[in-house]
Order: structure tokens, then C-alpha cells, then sequence
């Protein structure tokens, strides 16, 4: 099948001519320049649209026959008429059906309420998602029931001091499954994913952490509870790699940011939960042969969430995908059926990932999966941008609120309750201001999301690192807790659900199980870092001292983003292979250009003119132009 190359990634000649096209008006058309390059960059976005779906290359005739043909070599004969339109609404998309062979009233009518309401989609999606969220609640509680269970557990066995020993160990402790995500767990998502499925692994990783949920809850020393938690980590790497591709494989792209991310939003919930839980048991008193129920109870807490999604799990639909990667398209439709409002919109779905797939085969070199991870430029560019965005999930200093928040709290002078109620209070924040981002990541984007909460997290951890030198104890509890607050709201809406909807999108379907082992690996890998690090950096740097250290971090990060991360919003997940089709130099370069004129624009607040864009991502078109134009092709 012959393709085109998508000129919203051109490459660097391309680029470099549109640039010199752009840059050569003479001076007397000056005054007309800015309506020029409206008109210029309107058309310019209409064929964008077409070139970069790969079926435009064909005629009508040829995707009807092509369509049939792969219903009839599939086991889909009895769906062979379906197909043929599907063919036709995937060639179109923006057409709606307007000027299309074959297509009823009623198929237009399916295909215009789509394009509307983006969010009226089928009760199974959101079926799906409430499991996903459930899955990511389970993972929230496993990360900050420690929280609380460390104010008792410490002093029980005998690591509460301020000893190197002690401070390396308490971080071991609750740093304990994040090693194991890093080292082994993430990396059984591939392996799992291939023979058990994506529900298969989510059942099993959830009954994992259930049960090391438990056992953590009836350890008796701390190697114990350390060998327990790190066998939690099984559970949770397998899961954190799994449950956001799933999410990204099963739903449509015009509101798949948005479903996606709420693996992060209702993460948020479960640490809020986790906190709940280590406030609702803190004043149960031990009884007889158990000492520290009230932390046991906190601990096994966690695995309630588990066992729901563990019975819910098998009522959703598996992946289309996955089953198309077996080769399984019948299943792949019927699945897909159920995720969709018509038939229609399933068989045009699945036809165009079949076909977008086949084109996507292009990229496989013949070597072991792992290593066409960094040798093939399109999936190094990913590999990249991931990490990038993984890394600072955790660098930005988040987890160490997370992990840490209530000893911090006490240190500033809270009892041990309102210490634990301080630490509630931001996991209701956390979560709160994770919706917002529903609304924002697929309109003001994932990358734009991060490089405005970068600065603001910095700002906010300076703000609280300071407020611990303040002499007054009220007042000094009072600006650590509301910088805390703030971090809090700056960070749920950028870098809470941006990093794992961002990583489950950015790689081709036949390496995307590694590709998200290998971004989930880098977060749990740093979390550990954080976790294991935090007593002893806080001993040697002071809280102060430590918080300035991570909100230097949150500048590196803004930088990383800025040059290296591109945006992928709005785009189906075969079309970000064109995305990451331009070079990481190109984009670094283009971006690092672009510097002047934001300072000038938002800062000075002069008006200039406005860059010619690498490539477009958000492109609108005008429905009337594009019916003329079906119109005049049909």
C-alpha cells in the first residue's frame, strides 16, 4: 500500500522551505502578510487531514473492494457490506458520511452525533474505564496506607531513630516495591500481557497485591514486612504497565486523553483512600497477642479495591487490539462492537487499525523487540519523550509528599492525628484537581499541561521549604500545610495523569508492551530512589534544604519537556507515528527558537507574529469545505 509522509512532521527540508516560503513575502505585501498566512495554513491544515490517513491514496472503488476483501479473509463474510462503508467512513472521516456511496441516512446520522458529543460513547467504555479507575485506586492505596503505618510500625521494630541505619532502612521499607516494579515486575507485562491478555494480567496483578496487602498486615519484623512489600511489587508493576495501554487500545481518540488519564485521576483517589484509612484506624487499640493493629489494619486495608476489580475485570470486553495482534480480527469486531455506539463505527475502527497496523509493520527491523526500542528512530523519539516524562513523575518530588507527609508534618509540629488529617487534606486536593485535567489534556494538551505546572511546582516547594524556618510554630504550620496545598494543585492536572496517558499513546502497537514496561520501570525505578533517599537526604540537607533540591528538579524538567516532548493530543495511535517521524534535534531546535517569541508575546506583551509551526496537531477544518471537497471527488 502506498503512503505519504504527514507534513504536520515534515522533515527538516520540508520544514526549512515552508520556513523560507513563510519568510520571503516582499516588504510591500507586509500589511497583508498576517490574512496570507491565515489562508496559507487553513488550506495547508485541510490536506494535513488527508495525508495523514493513508487510505486517501486509494479510490473509493479500491478501499470498498480492499474492505471486502478483508472481511471475507478474516471470518467477517457476513459483515462484508458493513465493512465496505467502514472503508469509505475511515477514507472520510471528516466527511461524516456527506457524499459517500453506500452509507444509509441513518449512518450519517450515527457518524454526525459522534463527532458532537464527544462524550455520549457506549455504556461498556465507561464500564471499562470505572475498572481501570478501580485498578488505579488499588495502586493509589498500596502507595500511601505506608504512610500512616510508619508512625507505629518504626518505633515497633526499632528503626524510629535518626541513626544512618535507621533512616536507610525505613526508606528500604517503603521504597520496598517500587524496586521490585523497577527490577522485575513491569517487565512481566509483556510476557503476561502475551499469554494471559490485558484482563488476564490486570486479574492477576490485582490478586497479587490482595494478598501481599494482607500479608504485610501480619509481619512481625521489619525484613519481614520489607520481603512482603517488595513482593507487592509484582502487583503493581504488572498492573501501572497494563491498565493505561488497555485503557488507550479501547477508546476513541477524540476523548482518549481524557479516559486514559483517569488511571492517574482516581490513582489520586485511592491515595486519598489510603489516607482515609490511615486516619479511620488510628485509634484502634491492640488486642490480645496483636500488637500495632491499628497499622496492620491500615496495611491490609488495601486490598479490598483489589478483590472488586478482580470480580469485575472479566465482564469488560479484552482489548481489539490485542486480538487483532493475534490475528483474532473476528473477535477483534466483536469486541470492538461492544465498545461502540454502532456497527458501523466499529467496523470502521477496526479496519483502519487493521490497515494502519499493516503500515505500522514497516518499522520492525527483525531484531529482539527490547533493542528495536532504541534503534529504530521512531520508537527511541518515544522511548525519549517517556522517560522524560516518567522521570520527572517522580523528580518533581510528588511521592516524597506521598510517602512522607505526615512524619514531615509531625516534624513542623503537628500531633500524630492532625498530622495524618494534614495528609488527607492533600489527597483530597490530589484528587480534586486531577478533574480539571479531563477537560484540559485532549484541548489544552499534554505537553502544555506540564510546561505551565513545572514553574509552579518549583515555586510552591521553595515556598514550603521556607515556611519550616518561620519561628512561630502556628504560622509555620499554617504556610508548610498551604505549600504542600498548592503543590498539590499544580501537580494533579500536569504531572499526575499526564506521564502514564502520555507513555500508554506514544509507542506503535507492535512494541507498545515494551515501550510501557520500560516507561513504568523508569517511574518505579525513581520512586524507589525517592523513597529509599528521603530520611537520610533530609538528614543531610535538612527538609529545607531537600525541598529546594527537588524544585530545582521541577526547572530541568520545564527544559526537557520544552525541547524534547512532543505533543500527541487528539491523534489515533497509529497516527503518532507520524508525530515522532521528525528528529529530536529538529524538535529541539524548532522549540528552542521559539523562546523569543513567547517572552516577547507573553511577557512584553508585543505583538508578533507567530512562528510557522513545525507540524500541526490541533487542526480545525471547516465542515463546509470539506463537504465541497468529498462532493467534488465522488
Amino acid at each position: 500500500m502506498k503512503t505519504t509522509k504527514d507534513a504536520r512532521v515534515p522533515t527538516v527540508a520540508n520544514y526549512e522551505n515552508r520556513l523560507s516560503r513563510s519568510s520571503s513575502d516582499g516588504d510591500g505585501l507586509e500589511v497583508s502578510r498576517h490574512d496570507h498566512q491565515k489562508s496559507h495554513h487553513h488550506r495547508e491544515k485541510v490536506d494535513l487531514a488527508e495525508e495523514a490517513n493513508p487510505l486517501v491514496n486509494l479510490t473509493q472503488e479500491e478501499v470498498i473492494d480492499n474492505a471486502a476483501n478483508y472481511a471475507r479473509t478474516n471470518g467477517l463474510e457476513q459483515y462484508e457490506e458493513l465493512f465496505k462503508k467502514g472503508g469509505l467512513a475511515a477514507r472520510n472521516p471528516k466527511s461524516l458520511g456527506v457524499g459517500l456511496p453506500l452509507l444509509t441516512d441513518q449512518d450519517r446520522a450515527d457518524l454526525a452525533h459522534e463527532s458532537r458529543h464527544r462524550w455520549a460513547q457506549n455504556g461498556t467504555l465507561y464500564s471499562l474505564v470505572v475498572l481501570c479507575s478501580l485498578a488505579a485506586a488499588v495502586q493509589g492505596m498500596d502507595e500511601t496506607v505506608i504512610n500512616g503505618a510508619q508512625l507505629f510500625f518504626m518505633d515497633q521494630f526499632g528503626i524510629g531513630g535518626t541513626s544512618s541505619h535507621d533512616t536507610w532502612t525505613l526508606g528500604l521499607v517503603n521504597s520496598a516495591p517500587y524496586l521490585c516494579c523497577a527490577c522485575i515486575g513491569c517487565w512481566l507485562s509483556d510476557p503476561l500481557n502475551n499469554a494471559l491478555g490485558r484482563r488476564g494480567t490486570i486479574f492477576l496483578s490485582c490478586l497479587v497485591a490482595a494478598v501481599t496487602c494482607i500479608w504485610s498486615a501480619c509481619t512481625d519484623t521489619w525484613w519481614h514486612l520489607f520481603i512482603a512489600r517488595f513482593c507487592l511489587g509484582f502487583g503493581i508493576g504488572a498492573k501501572s504497565a497494563t491498565v493505561p495501554v488497555y485503557a488507550a487500545e479501547c477508546t476513541p481518540a477524540v476523548v482518549r486523553g481524557a479516559l486514559v488519564m483517569m488511571w492517574q485521576m482516581w490513582t489520586a483517589f485511592g491515595i486519598m483512600l489510603g489516607y482515609v484509612a490511615d486516619v479511620a484506624f488510628y485509634n484502634v487499640p491492640d488486642k490480645p497477642h496483636i500488637t500495632g493493629l491499628n497499622w496492620r489494619l491500615m496495611l491490609g486495608s488495601a486490598a479490598l479495591p483489589a478483590v472488586i476489580v478482580c470480580c469485575q475485570v472479566f465482564f469488560c470486553p479484552e482489548s481489539p487490539r490485542w486480538y487483532i495482534g493475534r490475528g483474532d480480527h473476528r473477535k477483534a469486531f466483536e469486541s470492538m462492537v461492544r465498545l461502540r455506539k454502532s456497527e458501523l463505527q466499529a467496523a470502521r475502527d477496526v479496519y483502519y487499525m487493521h490497515v494502519l497496523l499493516v503500515e505500522e509493520n514497516a518499522l520492525r527491523r527483525g531484531h529482539n523487540r527490547i533493542l528495536e526500542l532504541f534503534i529504530v528512530p521512531r520508537n527511541r523519539r518515544a522511548a525519549l519523550a517517556s522517560w522524560i516524562v516518567m522521570f520527572m513523575q517522580q523528580f518533581c518530588g510528588v511521592n516524597v509528599i506521598a510517602y512522607y507527609s505526615s512524619v514531615i508534618f509531625r516534624d513542623s509540629g503537628f500531633s500524630p492525628i492532625s498530622a495524618l488529617l494534614a495528609s488527607m487534606g492533600f489527597g483530597i486536593i490530589n484528587f480534586l484537581f486531577a478533574i480539571p485535567a479531563v477537560y484540559t489534556i485532549d484541548t489544552f494538551g499534554r505537553r502544555n499541561l506540564l510546561l505551565t505546572t513545572f514553574p509552579l511546582m518549583a515555586i510552591f516547594l521553595l515556598f514550603t521549604g521556607f515556611s519550616l524556618k518561620i519561628p512561630n510554630q502556628q504560622a509555620r504550620i499554617g504556610c508548610a500545610a498551604l505549600g504542600i496545598y498548592l503543590f498539590g494543585i499544580a501537580y494533579s492536572p500536569g504531572e499526575g495523569p499526564v506521564p502514564f496517558t502520555y507513555s500508554a499513546e506514544a509507542f506503535p502497537h507492535y512494541i507498545r508492551d515494551i515501550g510501557m514496561s520500560f516507561a513504568t520501570a523508569t517511574t518505579w525505578f525513581f520512586n524507589f530512589v525517592l523513597a529509599i533517599t528521603w530520611p537520610s537526604l533530609q538528614t543531610a540537607f535538612t527538609t529545607q534544604g531537600a525541598f529546594g533540591w527537588y524544585a530545582a528538579w521541577n526547572l530541568v524538567g520545564f527544559f526537557l519537556v520544552l525541547l524534547f516532548v512532543p505533543e500527541t493530543k487528539s491523534l489515533t495511535l497509529e497516527e503518532l507515528d507520524k508525530v515522532f517521524g521528525v528528529t529530536t534535534r529538529t524538535h529541539a531546535k524548532y522549540q528552542a527558537s521559539k523562546l523569543p517569541f513567547w517572552y516577547r508575546r507573553y511577557i512584553l506583551r508585543q505583538d508578533v507574529e507567530e512562528p510557522v509551526p513545525l507540524y500541526e496537531l490541533d487542526f480545525e477544518i471547516d465542515p463546509n469545505l470539506v463537504t465541497r471537497n468529498v462532493e467534488e471527488k465522488v
